[in-house]
């Protein structure tokens, strides 16, 4: 069994887009900006966007933090993503997600400008993905890419099984394992909450992404041996001693389906480091306008 690394892998990524950002600003060209937009004040939000700046300093990255309270007006909101829109020095920008109930999450998406679009939810981002055109992909299913590419996890004819249909994680990873290339080239069956013969597929996998938000789900007698176990899940279980009085945990069952695979990522230090890092690949991209001539 080999453990996924994700941390170490993020770190070896960030060094390259470091490099990259000199090499740009070496030949008269500015540092990449991404910038943020937080409403309210959610902790796993506030933690997650601190952590992307903190990133985009590590690599060079110029980035700015947009705060509004969590009653701010949708049109509030929206007027911002224009002008966002509209700023030269922004190359790329999130709207940090959940959004309150009053702010439907569907209209700021689809007025992002696609080009700005680092996160990958607009849905000319997700359109350019499914037929194989340059798109940026959202973070999470990127950074799993990276991880299969990097680790040269074979994917060309395996039979995936995709635990989770969300539009985030459990869609865009069957259609991007199904493409022609490498990573690619795979028969994906992508499996949920109306699954009726969940287990028995499972057990027919090479490959199983487990994305459904459901701590320890994933078991040791639903695993063959010899697959590789990606763990997307990331749920704060209860931790009683510990500083924080929680812990992380993954969707996988890990200290018994571990021994059974040739491949594991932990949690954490598996995929979550590499959601932060596809962010600043995205944004490098779109700085150096590789996606949108």
């Amino acid at each position: 069994m080999q453990l996924i690394d994700g941390k170490a892998t993020s770190q070896a990524v960030k060094l390259e887009i470091a490099e990259a950002v000199q090499r740009l600003t070496a030949s008269g060209m500015k540092k990449p900006h991404l910038a943020a937009v937080l409403v309210g004040n959610d902790g796993g939000s506030e933690t997650y966007v601190a952590a992307k700046i903190k990133a985009c300093e590590e690599v060079g990255f110029n980035s700015s933090l947009i705060r509004f309270n969590a009653d701010v007006s949708e049109e509030e909101l929206l007027n911002c993503v224009h002008q966002l829109n509209n700023d030269a020095d922004v190359d790329g920008f999130i709207v940090q997600l959940p959004l309150p109930k009053h702010i439907s999450e569907e209209k700021v998406t689809e007025v992002i400008d696609p080009r700005k679009d680092v996160d990958g939810f607009h849905p000319q981002n997700l359109g350019r993905m499914i037929t194989g055109a340059p798109a940026f992909v959202s973070a999470t299913p990127q950074g799993i890419m990276e991880l299969i590419k990097r680790y040269q996890i074979d994917t060309r004819g395996k039979h995936v099984v995709v635990i989770g249909r969300s539009n985030i994680v459990g869609r865009p990873m069957s259609i991007l394992l199904s493409l022609k290339g490498n990573p690619g080239d795979a028969t994906v069956t992508v499996c949920h909450s109306r699954t009726a013969n969940l287990k028995e597929l499972c057990l027919q996998a090479d490959i199983i992404i487990a994305a459904l938000g459901i701590p320890g789900f994933l078991k040791a007698d639903m695993v063959k041996e010899g697959a590789v176990v990606i763990d997307v899940g990331t749920t704060r279980v209860n931790a009683p001693g510990t500083k924080s009085g929680w812990r992380l945990k993954g969707d996988v069952d890990f200290d018994a389906v571990a021994p059974k695979c040739s491949f594991i990522t932990p949690v954490p230090g598996g995929v979550g480091p590499m959601t932060i890092v596809s962010l600043l690949l995205n944004t490098l991209k779109a700085a150096q306008k590789e996606v949108y001539q």
